[in-house]
């Protein structure tokens, strides 16, 4: 496997704000297959299909993160943002709004296409990556496998055993899934905070367990120790990790580009789609400088067409195609069943003597698991708060079996797709997470935290979701394998196939789907 920096000095792809250009006159416009996007989805996609030597392009909107800016760094620190950070805003907007009300956490920044995005709809924002390696750049790495019957429920015409002994361990195996050492774990002061909520949890009768990430654990030894140069002991994280991640550009991009037979372009966001008389698809796609002006409608065509851009990005494309007639015969669930995969974050406060520790490692090792629990299934991934002093604070993002689904549909009016998700909805999250943390504060004696959120009384962030899942569900919108209904050889492999909740952080299952649809399709569709 090579770096994705390699593969670009070696010429095995194009990538960059003039890529296109650059390229000429040997740019691709027609390929046999198109990739839009580079998250989980589109990654498994490109690497397929690279190794089984059909000739791809990726389509990605955001740029190849690969540059050191002036800090000597490819990414800016979490605690002092720039305009790295955010894709085209004035201001960041992070999760966390204050600290004790005081607006302390955000900072004004110059508008550039920077690597973490919010996107707004009417009661709800949803954080997705921009970059090539998509949500890989900004998650926290948690490389969590769901449980097997709640998978079974979810999919129940998916072969769980198949799942499980196949695709699965690939999708791990490719991300570079590890799992912290136990005894650093327990003797480290970078993970006291994990400690501390633990001893709550266990307090309260219920169960903490380890989960595995695709951050470097033998890397982040070496942070502590003073020998490699710090990233996730350094506060970075939601903005983008310069050392020990395996972000999706390290791994499944790098050999895809390694095949020789993918070529990737940035800045270019895919706009319409249509069909041609012979069958081929039709890309218009906008590409953008640094300022995000449009510099270039291109065009692009294709006679496989594989959508990875996220459950927003690709749910937005054929929502917009069937409505507007370019694809009218998309199937009517096309834009239903999209959850927010029962997210919902909050903070408890702790006694003096239950410190947290100013030191705090950015990637979560452990989760409160409660998800057994009939009445009420919760997984709370214990969540870092580094900002380099102690506050006695505990921070969750509680994952909740919200069975809420909302649609996306086309606005005529505004030329945009509108989510139909309400406030109501997210009540139902609320409320399940605050039926699990009010045992957790009887056990304990502790009380939420209020002063985090922006709002002097809020103490449940149920206004935003990091992790976006439906709206092309698999086997409603498609048929078992990603193949769209209506039309031959168009696909989707990425998060909009998972009808709304999987019970974890959703990558992993995301990629092993991704594995699976691309198996299938290489035996069946595009085969010699």
């Amino acid at each position: 496997m090579i770096a994705l920096q390699t593969a670009a000095a070696a010429g095995l792809t194009r990538v960059g704000l003039q890529s296109a250009r650059a390229a000429e006159p040997a740019a691709v416009d027609n390929a046999p297959a198109i990739v839009v996007g580079s998250g989980y989805g589109g990654a498994v996609a490109a690497l397929r299909l690279g190794q089984a030597g059909v000739r791809t392009v990726v389509l990605e909107m955001g740029r190849l993160w690969n540059t050191a800016g002036p800090d000597g760094k490819v990414f800016c620190a979490t605690s002092a943002p720039d305009q790295r950070s955010m894709w085209f805003r004035s201001r960041t907007e992070a999760p966390l709004a204050s600290f004790l009300w005081l607006d302390l956490v955000n900072k004004d920044i110059t508008p550039y296409p920077g690597v973490l995005d919010r996107v707004h709809y009417d009661n709800m924002s949803v954080y997705v990556g921009r970059g090539v390696g998509g949500g890989s750049l900004v998650n926290g790495g948690m490389a969590v496998t769901p449980p097997a019957a709640y998978f079974a429920e979810q999919f129940p015409t998916v072969d769980a055993a198949e799942m499980y002994g196949t695709y699965f361990p690939r999708a791990r195996a490719m991300l570079g899934v590890n799992t912290v050492d136990p005894a650093w774990f327990e003797s480290t002061d970078w993970y006291r905070f994990t400690r501390t909520s633990r001893k709550a949890a266990t307090a309260a009768g219920l169960k903490t367990t380890f989960v595995p990430n695709v951050y470097d654990f033998g890397y982040m030894q070496r942070e502590a120790a003073g020998t490699a140069t710090r990233s996730a002991l350094a506060a970075e994280v939601i903005y983008g990790n310069n050392q020990g991640k395996r972000s999706l550009d390290k791994t499944y991009l790098a050999a895809a580009l390694g095949t020789g037979n993918v070529t990737l372009h940035t800045l270019e966001k895919v706009r319409a789609v249509t069909r041609a008389a012979d069958g081929s698809y039709l890309l218009t796609a906008d590409r953008i400088d640094l300022t995000g002006a449009v510099v270039e409608t291109k065009q692009y065509s294709c006679a496989s067409l594989f959508l990875g851009g996220g459950s927003l990005g690709t749910t937005e494309l054929l929502v917009r195609a069937r409505d507007t007639g370019t694809l009218p015969d998309l199937d009517a669930s096309v834009g239903a069943g999209w959850g927010t995969n029962g997210n919902t974050m909050l903070a408890r406060a702790n006694h003096v003597w239950d410190t947290v520790g100013a030191d705090q490692s950015t990637m979560p090792v452990m989760g409160i698991d409660d998800w057994a629990n009939a009445d009420n299934p919760v997984f709370a991934e214990i969540a870092p708060l580094p900002i380099g002093f102690e506050t006695w604070v505990s921070l969750y993002l509680a994952i909740t079996k919200n069975p809420e689904r909302a649609r996306f549909t086309w606005d005529s009016a505004s030329k945009t797709v509108k989510l139909g998700w309400s406030a109501a909805q997210s009540a139902v999250s609320v409320a399940m997470a605050k039926k699990l943390f009010d045992r957790i504060n009887a056990a304990n004696a502790t009380i939420y935290r209020y002063d985090l959120f922006g709002s002097p009384s809020k103490v449940f962030a149920d206004d935003f979701c990091y992790h976006p899942l439906g709206g092309c569900v698999l086997g409603r919108a498609t048929d078992g394998y990603g193949r769209v209904k209506g039309y031959k050889r168009l696909y989707v492999t990425d998060g909009s196939l998972v009808p709304g909740s999987i019970g974890v952080n959703p990558f992993v299952t995301i990629t092993a789907l991704a594995e699976r649809t691309m198996a299938r399709v290489l035996a069946e569709d595009l085969a010699p």
